[in-house]
Formats: structure tokens, sequence, C-alpha cells
């Protein structure tokens, strides 16, 4: 598991747009979203770099991936 906070997730729209972009990205097994506090949890083997890429292509930012 993968977990990090998308500081512009700020709505329902934002978080779906996050889930879609995430579950895209090979490795990606489920994806968890609390928009109150902006947390994601990514299960499975995803490479961290192609998870920042995807929510960079969605117009998102991560804190604390690794």
């Amino acid at each position: 598991m993968v977990a990090f906070k998308v500081p512009g997730m700020t709505c329902g729209g934002c978080a779906a747009s996050v889930r879609k972009a995430l579950g895209a990205v090979a490795g990606v097994e489920d994806v968890q979203i609390d928009v109150a506090t902006k947390d994601v949890r990514v299960t499975g083997a995803p490479d961290a770099e192609a998870l920042r890429k995807a929510l960079s292509n969605a117009g998102f930012d991560a804190e604390g991936l690794a």
C-alpha cells in the first residue's frame, strides 16, 4: 500500500479525477480517497513515479509520495 496526500483535491469531482488517473496506472489494485483529509491510499504494486506522473497529468500534486 502507498499512502499520500493530494492537497489540491477539494471536492468529489476532484476525487473522481484522482481515482481515474491513479486507477489507470499499472499495478494499482484499488484507490481509496478521503476528500476531507485529502488522503489517498493505493493498494497493489504501482511505481511511485508512475503515480506521480498520472496525478500531474490530471492536474494534481502529491505530498508524501516516496
